[in-house]
């Protein structure tokens, strides 16, 4: 695990302990997530760093607990991360961990995604457990630049989803997308990462 985070292995603890010790408590994460917090969670998040361009404009929809914006925030400190979420407590938590950690590659919006449309541009958007692909992809592609892309993170039903989502795809200029099963970590379950590229 150490190696796999590598220079980012100190802030990703820190931050896998606020998770621990504040994250429960604050509604961000269920009990039974927390003995799976490495595998599932981490090393699932870092799993988009390799899809993302260096020193990119990243857009993380509907952060959360910081799935997958903070992780990559602190392993990809080239990136400038935008994490938008529509919930006030979660953008309280996202400051309080940008402020303990000291990431200065960080912005917050406390917004929904659709409130950015026409206003702000980004080479890639970031997604996690936000909603199926077709209206996952109404939400997030309109803020993709052209030729950048939309990586979401999905379960098994990837291709059934993106298979549903092939019209609202097209019709939003997505013209390739393509499904990675991914172990980065032996012994973690399989990361799924959909690419959506807009022409």
């Amino acid at each position: 695990m150490r190696a796999y985070f590598g220079l980012a292995w100190a802030p990703i603890q820190h931050f896998a302990q606020m998770l621990t010790d504040e994250g429960e408590l604050r509604g961000l994460i269920g009990p039974r997530e927390l003995p799976r917090l490495w595998g599932r969670h981490l090393v699932n998040s870092a799993a988009v760093a390799p899809f993302l361009n260096e020193a990119a404009a990243v857009a993380d929809v509907g952060s959360g607990a910081g799935f997958p914006g903070l992780v990559l925030a602190i392993v990809r400190p080239d990136l400038e991360l935008h994490l938008v979420e529509p919930m006030e407590r979660r953008i309280a938590w996202l400051s309080d961990v940008v402020e303990e950690i000291g990431l200065d590659n960080v912005t917050l919006h406390h917004a929904r995604a659709e409130q950015l449309h026409r206003q702000r541009s980004f080479d890639h958007v970031t997604a996690r457990a936000v909603a199926a692909m077709e209206k996952l992809a109404r939400w997030t592609v309109p803020l993709v630049k052209p030729g950048g892309t939309l990586v979401a993170l999905k379960g098994q039903r990837a291709t059934d989803e993106l298979d549903a989502a092939k019209y609202v795809l097209r019709k939003l200029g997505v013209v390739e997308t393509t499904v990675h099963r991914l172990r980065p970590v032996e012994g973690v379950e399989e990361t799924t990462v959909v690419v959506a590229r807009r022409r």
